[in-house]
């Protein structure tokens, strides 16, 4: 194994702002070396809108990150969110071929192809294909059924797809810094396995990365991702309500927001009032905090009833014991998980990376980058080994990714 450490750059272009972490790898454990910010531009809901102005800022947080890792990027994991992203189901069956019922390679092979065969329209390309757990003869099969012994194998993959020109817009962004993009990665289930366990994934979970101009969700059930989606809500639109409701400015409503913005409403008193600034200067007013809460906690239950339809009949509260894992900068809301618990009918908290994470990376809003620095890789592992450095590398990550 080589000795000489890959550098893996993870991107994530927020309507809010541009997130880059530097990771270094070298064969026995990743580190994170670097990170890099800056405010978006060019960016809305999640899609890039200004390629000049996105390619900006998100090379000013490229540049930052690799200054501060003292490192260059070999390759960047890209998050992918949006409105245009769609997902559906398919399942491919085969009869086992051998005499004595032994399923082998060829047969996962050929169900498999079978599984992800459906054609996608024109214009659309595939970011995922997700694969459900095989079934033989009926009874789930948590790992490969290599080996086993049965008459018919089935299994199923949960296909994420979204149109080309959007995926191409962020790819060139990054190719403008002269990176390749190795992976794109689903924002969803990137921070989803960087905020939930095994355990849960087992038992059923529902995570919902909440951030400024998307919501992006995942359901687990038994240990993989099960259906996942894109929603253009996010806690830019609380801002907007506040904005519009109490004729301020956007600047003004995300600080009224971030200060004293709820997803429930607590204040009992209508005559309670809140300063905007607090500092009695020219221009600082004061508002009654009633009204903001009701504000921004009806738009934060209008947007989880939302997700909550958009998963129809996959989601169940039986089938998800685990609860509601809530993630991303709009998590942060004060009383969010309350109000999703009774939305949804089960418990919900709000999400936490592992320990190992040093303390300036454990805000929610760093999740999605994060897990791009593991999933990705993880998931890249199950198609090619990577040109550059050779096996060890992805298989040895592999294994790092599956212990959290």
């Amino acid at each position: 194994m080589s000795s000489q450490p890959t550098i893996i750059g993870a991107v994530e272009i927020g309507t809010s702002k541009i997130t880059v972490l530097v990771g270094e790898y070298t064969g026995r454990e990743l580190a994170i070396i670097g990170r890099g910010e800056c405010a978006s531009r060019g960016v809305i809901k999640g899609g890039v809108v200004d390629n000049k102005a996105a390619s900006e800022c998100t090379h000013a947080a490229l540049e930052m990150a690799e200054r501060e890792a003292g490192e260059a990027i070999d390759v960047v994991f890209l998050a992918q969110s949006g409105g245009h992203l769609e997902g559906f189901y398919n399942e491919g069956t085969v009869s086992v071929r051998a005499a004595d019922n032994v399923i082998d390679a060829g047969d996962i092979q050929a169900v498999c192809d079978q599984a992800k065969a459906k054609q996608l329209p024109d214009g659309r390309m595939v970011v995922h294909h997700i694969r459900r757990p095989y079934r033989v003869d009926g009874r789930l099969v948590p790992s490969s059924p290599d080996g086993l012994v049965g008459q018919r194998l089935e299994v199923g993959y949960w296909t994420v797809h979204g149109q080309e020109e959007r995926l191409a817009d962020g790819i060139n962004v990054i190719r403008g810094f002269n990176l390749k993009v190795r992976e794109l990665v689903l924002a969803s289930l990137a921070a989803g396995h960087m905020v939930t366990t095994p355990e849960e994934r087992q038992h059923g979970v529902l995570v919902l990365d909440i951030g400024a101009g998307t919501t992006d969700y995942v359901l687990y059930r038994d240990g993989a991702p099960h259906t996942t989606g894109v929603l253009p809500l996010g806690g830019t639109h609380l801002t907007n309500d506040l904005s519009l409701g109490l004729r301020l400015t956007e600047v003004q409503a995300e600080k009224l927001k971030l200060r004293f913005g709820r997803a429930n409403l607590v204040t009992k008193d209508k005559n309670q009032k809140v300063w905007l600034d607090g500092n009695f200067a020219i221009g600082d007013r004061q508002f009654p905090q009633q009204t903001i809460e009701q504000i921004t906690s009806v738009r934060a239950w209008e947007l989880l009833e939302v997700v909550k339809r958009k998963l129809g009949n996959a989601f169940a509260p039986e089938g998800c014991a685990a609860g509601v894992v809530l993630t991303g900068g709009t998590a942060k809301l004060a009383g969010i998980a309350e109000t999703a618990s009774k939305v949804f009918g089960v418990t919900a908290h709000l999400g936490e990376a592992p320990t190992w994470v040093r303390e300036n990376l454990r805000d929610p809003g760093y999740h999605t980058a994060l897990g791009l620095l593991y999933y990705g890789i993880s998931a890249h592992a199950e198609k090619s080994a990577p040109a550059r450095r050779g096996g060890g590398f992805v298989t040895g990550l592999r294994r790092l990714f599956a212990s959290n």
